[in-house]
């Protein structure tokens, strides 16, 4: 019996649910409290009355009504305002959940429930060996679209093996019911040579390829609209997942969201590289980014080649890679630095800005005519196009000027018709000039094409990476090409093992026979056939980067003054508006060029506010403004990382960029 100065008014019975661990049944008990008891405090009364011998030391108190966790120990009930009828659950803060990966196998593991998913991301990425972690985050299907999966059932038996993982001071462990493998913490490779599931890591090994039939009825998000609504998944960085609704076992999907790879390292990376590779695989397959028939060519070629190498009987992890020592190279370049073996062409850089001068030929589309290329002589100067006339006349006023800093460059190619273009988007008041340049070989095109994607950014071809950009866009270039070398003998159709229609999507598999399609598989093969797995992946990886539409995340808005709904595509670098009827940018914004954002949440609007007196605003149609606005703020905190921060992250920082004032 309870005294009469215990019912006094300052002291209630709270009722308290109690889950157990091991999925036993919970227990419901009654404490009589005061307000100024801490949480600390109710938690060791309720352990005592338990009397179960239990490890609690990984519950906490989530209160449901407010869907908050007691997570401050000191804070007394009166300070988090819980009252009588306050329902609470002591409850582990880690619990099961199902993550599907890049690479489309789903993995059960616990996840903190407790703490905001940023630090959930993080903790999971150190469990799976993936650096980096501020790049991934966790995406939640549109209902809309698991009840079409459900319907269909067809394509979830492709993906519906689930593997149990535990986590142990940061290492993974896979097992099954009959094993327990292990895996070395900083290769991500087995530790042992024993037979594991699937024969090898399922986080480094690339998985097969779906056959034409099953991965016809994956879901495919064809429309705009399809994509904005995919993206508006993308869970709130800054609240816990109980926080955001999210139960036990649930599904999510593990992605690379943002789309800027901070130094991609094959040494360190192999978990890495190979679910970006994956990640860049199915949204090729699935049509979920734009590619040209010759680029579904070249993609394909790769997934045959790593497909091929994957299935050899050599060891795969860093196979034929080269060791680099970082102390030997960093020793190296210190050496070079010193003995002044670049100084000549240092100076020559800063004195000397190089241009480019050749004719190349211009389109300037005009709505309701059609006027061909025109031939003029170009000039590149620092960040600007000039062209003329002829050359005679190069010492004139030139016919007009491009300038290039904040456009984009998007390239407009087919190796095997011998087409090399260029698409200028240039930044105007109204909008966006469009402008076309052709070049007449691949040589023109790459030096060109390197230089207009240094200005683009403010850089002129002094720039150190100018060189280095006109490489890769010729090693592109040769990727892409897909005639066989000279001399080398048609492909035998016979040799190709695999299915050619699993490397392409169903819409290039419909317009090939198989034999027609593994031809031209095995011709495009011949230009990559004596790359290493990880180089492979990495070429891959580098091709999906070159796309016009890489990395761009579409959401519905309405513009600020705007009666109808546009589109807002959201880049690595940069903002567009884009026109939804027929899919055109209208007017391209650069992160670089910010000076300030912020959002009325009341109204639920975002205000950005550039450089030269240009505002823009816009509410979200698609999602809550908040995923927009944490998109945003993502890219300018991950521009400010460099490699001496020694990995590690700012993250109060990346909460006041991407947080905003709920």
């Amino acid at each position: 019996m309870a005294t009469a100065a215990e019912y006094g008014h300052n002291s209630w019975e709270l009722s308290i649910q109690v889950d157990q661990r091991e999925g036993d049944e919970g227990m419901k008990f009654k404490l009589r409290v005061k307000g100024d008891l801490h949480v600390g405090g109710l938690m060791l009364k309720l352990v005592e009355k338990i009397k179960a011998p239990q490890d609690w030391s990984d519950h906490a108190i989530w209160w449901e009504k407010r869907s908050c966790w007691l997570l401050k120990t000191h804070w007394t009930l009166d300070k988090y305002g819980v009252q009588a009828d306050a329902d609470l659950r002591y409850t582990p803060q880690h619990k099961p959940l199902c993550i599907q990966l890049p690479n489309m196998k789903t993995i059960r593991l616990p996840v903190s429930f407790s703490c905001v998913v940023f630090k959930s991301v993080a903790e999971l990425s150190k469990a799976l060996n993936i650096r980096r972690s501020e790049e991934l985050s966790l995406l939640k299907l549109p209902d809309d679209q698991k009840k079409k999966k459900k319907k269909d059932k067809g394509p979830e038996s492709a993906f519906d093996e689930i593997l149990n993982m535990d986590m142990a001071g940061g290492a993974l462990g896979l097992y099954s019911k009959t094993m327990t493998p292990t895996y070395d913490p900083d290769s991500g490779s087995p530790a042992s040579s024993t037979s594991l599931w699937f024969g090898e890591n399922p986080l480094t090994a690339c998985q097969p390829n779906l056959p034409p039939e099953e991965l016809a009825k994956l879901f495919k998000p064809l429309t705009m609209e399809d994509k904005a609504a995919i993206n508006a998944g993308w869970l709130d960085s800054s609240r816990s997942l109980m926080e955001q609704g999210i139960q036990e076992n649930d599904r999510l999907l593990l992605r690379f969201k943002y789309h800027c790879f901070f130094d991609l390292n094959p040494k360190y990376d192999a978990v890495r590289i190979t679910q970006l590779y994956e990640q860049a695989k199915w949204v090729i397959l699935l049509e979920e980014i734009d590619c040209t028939e010759e680029e579904m060519l070249m993609f394909a070629s790769l997934q045959y080649h790593i497909c091929k190498l994957t299935l050899s009987t050599e060891p795969l992890i860093n196979s034929n890679e080269p060791e680099i020592d970082e102390v030997e190279a960093a020793l190296s370049n210190l050496e070079s630095t010193l003995q002044g073996r670049n100084a000549d062409k240092i100076l020559e850089d800063i004195t000397d800005i190089p241009k480019l001068e050749d004719t190349l030929k211009l389109f300037r589309p005009k709505r309701l005519t059609l006027k061909p290329y025109k031939e003029y002589w170009f000039v590149f100067r620092d960040t600007t196009i000039s062209y003329y006339k002829n050359k005679e006349s190069a010492n004139k006023e030139p016919i007009e000027q491009l300038h290039l800093r904040g456009c984009e460059v998007i390239p407009d190619v087919n190796v095997t018709e011998k087409k090399f273009g260029l698409k200028l988007l240039l930044p105007a008041a109204d909008g966006m000039n469009e402008i076309y340049i052709r070049c007449d070989n691949e040589t023109q095109y790459a030096k060109w094409k390197a230089a207009c994607i240094l200005a683009s950014k403010g850089k002129t071809m002094a720039y150190s990476s100018y060189r280095t950009e006109v490489k890769n866009i010729q090693s592109f270039l040769q990727m892409k090409s897909l005639a066989p070398p000279p001399g080398q003998a048609a492909p035998d159709v016979e040799s190709m093992e695999m299915n050619a229609e699993c490397f392409v999507s169903p819409r290039y598999a419909k317009k090939y026979k198989t034999k027609q399609l593994t031809t031209r598989i095995l011709e495009a093969h011949h230009n990559i056939s004596q790359l290493s797995l990880m180089e492979a992946k990495m070429r891959f990886i580098q091709a999906w980067q070159s796309l016009p539409e890489f990395g761009i995340k579409y959401y519905i808005v309405r513009f600020r003054g705007s009666k109808k709904d546009e589109l807002l595509g959201i880049s690595y670098n940069r903002l567009i508006r884009i026109d939804m009827s027929t899919g055109s940018p209208v007017t391209t914004w650069r992160f670089s060029n910010i000076k300030q954002w912020n959002v009325n949440w009341e109204i639920k609007q975002v205000t950005i506010e550039f450089d030269q007196s240009v505002s823009i605003a816009f509410s979200c149609q698609s999602c809550d403004c908040k995923v927009v606005h944490e998109y945003i703020g993502g890219y300018i905190f991950l521009s400010t990382r460099s490699k001496d921060q020694n990995e590690t992250l700012d993250e109060e920082l990346f909460h006041k960029l991407t947080g905003g004032q709920d």
